[in-house]
């Protein structure tokens, strides 16, 4: 029998970053607006697209093996999976998303206590429950289909938990954040059994770690340079890197060659140094991975 390991692609805000990401990684995901089974150029792995709401409950189930998910669904449907790792979307957001309560300007509610005996409209009941309930807070907590924020404006509630990056939204519809209740960002997550499983676990690492290094590597560029020998160590004090830069002699001559990683915003400030310095020949290239 094939081994096959069957991957949830988050379809929505994160999908198209997803497919990109796994390209810079080193797999190609064709999507097609008639199914909901992405091809993969990998033998050993089948796509699934899952709203990342409830991806966490078919990894659980093991109707898929691993997928993406954001932190805040997982504890919402409080699910029994393995939290694989971390995955930072910088190109599709500079901020973790927040979960907040939210009031109107002139509510007298100051924090969570003052919500005792109130009304809460939210789409992550679950977790808002559990949040109060915790705190020993008894509130009545009622699941929004849309237009959270609406809700608390025209009193149909007292509070909401809404999601945020910058509160911008919220202040704008003249709302206040009482308190962040969770950050969240995309995680990878993993079927207990499929994480047992020794083939399973290794083909999971491998791509986690092929991911997480093309994250690594975005808005990461390499620069590669020519500098006479003799301000070397004048060039090695302003040129950032990751570790050390490489430096080699070049044949027959008094200059090196000089290769390091950088973050693409350091290169406009530091060529025309490197310029000063009587560097030449300077190559930026791009990068896909950094492992």
């Amino acid at each position: 029998m094939k081994k096959l390991l069957k991957f949830g692609i988050p379809k929505g805000s994160l999908e198209s970053a997803t497919v990109e990401l796994f390209r810079k990684a080193g797999w190609n995901i064709t999507l097609s607006s008639r199914s909901y089974f992405p091809s993969i150029d990998d033998e050993e792995m089948k796509c699934n697209l899952i709203r990342t709401q409830e991806m966490s409950k078919y990894v659980e189930k093991g109707t898929i093996d691993v997928g993406i998910a954001g932190r805040d669904w997982v504890m919402e449907n409080d699910s029994d999976v393995v939290t694989v790792a971390d995955l930072i979307y910088s190109k599709v957001s500079r901020k973790p998303a927040q979960w907040v309560l939210v009031v109107t300007q002139d509510s007298p509610v100051k924090c969570a206590a003052d919500l005792k005996g109130k009304t809460i409209s939210t789409e992550l009941v679950g977790f808002t429950k559990r949040y109060f309930a915790e705190r020993k807070i008894p509130v009545s907590v009622e699941f929004s289909w849309g237009a959270t924020e609406a809700k608390v404006v025209e009193g149909l509630c007292d509070a909401i938990v809404e999601v945020t990056e910058t509160g911008s939204t919220i202040r704008a519809n003249g709302l206040r954040i009482v308190e962040t209740l969770m950050t969240s960002n995309p995680i990878i997550i993993a079927n207990k059994k499929a994480w047992d499983n020794p083939w399973k676990r290794e083909k999971i690492e491998q791509v986690t770690t092929l991911l997480q290094s093309a994250l690594k590597a975005e808005n990461m560029v390499g620069l590669k340079l020519n500098a006479p020998k003799e301000r070397l160590e004048e060039i090695i004090k302003v040129l950032p890197s990751l570790n050390f830069p490489t430096v080699s002699s070049l044949y027959n001559t008094e200059w090196v060659s000089i290769e390091s990683v950088l973050n693409e915003k350091e290169v406009r400030r530091i060529v025309p140094e490197l310029l000063k310095m009587g560097a030449e020949g300077i190559i930026e290239y791009p990068l896909n991975k950094i492992i």
